[in-house]
């Protein structure tokens, strides 16, 4: 019997899983889109959170989709907060798939499932057939685990047991730490509707135990929040609050709100007793659980920037250190099982690698032509941040190529490790290179004549664009700057050819260390040319 009851747990959650996978490939790509256009007001961003979640199957990730948001600074606390509330109906969903009671199809479901997977050749049909197989096998495993308990019907010890947990603060703790264990509130309330229909349990007792996956389910918020931004701690503390006062608040109306259901839910007058009860039960407990999640979200989300201003309270900001600005920003490795969601990421990441970049090529040629040493040092030392966020660049797309990810997933990845590949490598020109030319210029003590600075500074000028440039193709898909990038390259060619020129004009001027400066000159030109190289390399892999 224990076998059996394990077995079918462990179907049961791979079943969901795999669900959820597909769940996620499918419609992964346009979940962040819908997210960042639905949360204008704190109602539309409930349903939001809810809808995701659903797909998901994790209001963690939900959770971590909305600290990558906020710190892009798309989103505000307050209006996260109506998004966390939602997540929590959206994890009701399973329950509502559970209490259907189409046990029964289970089997044609993995075959049909099975044979849409294995014969068919359209990627996006076999998704759909996984989608189909997880969900037969989630069935499967709950008529494997219902199996398994129904000679409990009969077993004295047991049904003692059951008998303790009726007191519903030590059903709360059960269901808590059960969730805790298994970090899955979806799973625990799966497994109390089975035990539901087998009629081992009452609705009072099956609502307590709904309400500790509740409680339990924070866990996972805080084991997801450990060594994360500011950001994501206050929202992991949102939903911990959130979770708890909803439980807190609603431990007193346990039986009103069976009551309530009872009278909501199909009933099956013709049976009695445990038959009644385990006809009845499971779709009063998936209904309960819906039911109390909604209602506490429609108490709590006129508070929203009350939840807001507490947490900020709670969990204070903290002055940035160097461990705090080498920390990857947007990458979770809650995300990497959902590739499109880890993708979208690790976009954002680029995005803070470009900005780094960026500021190291603005503040090399003012140094470089006219700078002190201190003023070198600082733009070598900003190429260190840079070479940390790569490497947890390259070592997150590591992670997320261990993954089954479609050919658009796969485009993106590689889109996405060129780019950091040469950011980095613009980066090094600029510490290695420039920066070296800038310290040379002063061992020498060179001066840069001002014709010969503003011919270098309009060449400079004319790169940084089309490293912006290149920059905004890769984070955007922006195939219109990307062209503009490429298209620079005759003009970038025209103006180091004029600068060379110009500089060889000036060999034969009268003036002090006339060949050194010549040879600073035309190595600054070259380096500026090797960049947009590299920018134009970035443009050139985003599609028409």
């Amino acid at each position: 019997m224990g076998i059996q009851l394990l077995g079918g747990l462990a179907l049961f959650l791979f079943g969901m899983e795999q669900m959820a996978q597909s769940l996620k490939a499918v419609a992964g790509r346009g979940m962040k889109g819908i997210l960042a256009r639905l949360t204008s007001n704190r109602f539309m961003g409930a349903i939001t959170g809810a809808f995701i979640t659903a797909v998901v199957q994790s209001s963690s990730i939900t959770t971590v989709l909305i600290v990558g948001f906020i710190s892009a600074g798309l989103m505000s606390m307050a209006q996260s907060i109506g998004v966390i509330m939602g997540a929590n109906i959206g994890s009701t969903i399973t329950a509502q798939i559970i209490a259907f009671k189409i046990t029964h199809a289970s089997m044609l479901m993995i075959a049909i499932g099975f044979g849409m997977l294995f014969f068919i050749q359209q990627e996006k049909i076999k998704l759909y057939g996984n989608i189909l197989m997880g969900l037969g096998m989630l069935f499967f495993g709950v008529t494997i685990m219902s199996d398994a308990m129904e000679p409990l019907r009969n077993y004295q010890p047991f049904l003692d047991l059951i008998m303790h947990i009726e007191n519903p603060f030590i059903s709360i703790l059960i269901a808590a730490l059960f969730t805790a264990l298994i970090q899955s509130s979806a799973a625990t309330t799966g497994i109390v509707i089975v035990m539901a229909s087998q009629g081992f349990i009452a609705l009072p007792t099956g609502i307590a135990l709904a309400f500790g996956a509740n409680i339990g389910t924070c866990i996972t918020a805080i084991l997801a929040s450990i060594g994360k931004p500011r950001e994501a701690v206050r929202a992991a503390m949102v939903h911990i609050i959130f979770n708890i006062f909803g439980v807190l608040l609603w431990i007193g109306f346990i039986d009103p709100l069976a009551q309530f259901v009872s009278w909501l839910s199909p009933r099956y007058d013709m049976l009695t007793g445990a038959a009644k009860m385990a006809a009845e039960t499971p779709r009063q407990i998936a209904n309960a659980h819906t039911l109390f999640n909604i209602a506490n979200t429609l108490i709590f989300i006129g508070f929203t920037s009350q939840f807001a201003r507490l947490v900020e309270w709670l969990i204070p900001d903290t002055p940035m250190n160097e461990s705090t600005l080498t920390t990857p920003r947007f990458l979770n490795d809650e995300l990497i099982n959902t590739p499109s969601l880890a993708l979208d990421s690790t976009r954002l990441e680029i995005g803070q690698m470009g900005a780094q970049v960026k500021t190291m090529l603005a503040r090399v040629m003012p140094s470089l032509l006219t700078g002190n040493r201190e003023s070198l040092n600082q733009i070598a030392a900003l190429d260190d941040a840079v070479d940390i966020t790569y490497g947890h660049v390259i070592t997150y797309l590591g992670q997320i190529s261990k993954q089954s990810l479609t050919s658009d997933q796969t485009h993106d990845f590689t889109i996405f490790m060129g780019a950091a590949n040469n950011l980095e490598n613009i980066g090094d020109i600029i510490e290695t290179d420039l920066v070296e030319l800038g310290h040379k210029r002063l061992d020498e003590e060179v001066a840069i004549s001002q014709k010969t600075q503003k011919v270098l500074i309009n060449l400079h000028e004319t790169v940084s664009r089309a490293v912006d440039l290149a920059i905004q193709a890769v984070i955007e898909g922006d195939n219109e700057a990307a062209q503009q990038v490429i298209s620079m390259k005759a003009s970038i060619n025209r103006q180091a050819d004029a600068a060379a020129l110009y500089e060889a004009k000036r060999l034969i001027a009268e003036e002090p260390k006339r060949l050194q400066a010549y040879t600073i000159e035309m190595d600054t030109i070259e380096k500026l040319k090797r960049i947009y190289y590299f920018s134009k390399r970035m443009a050139t892999t985003i599609p028409d």
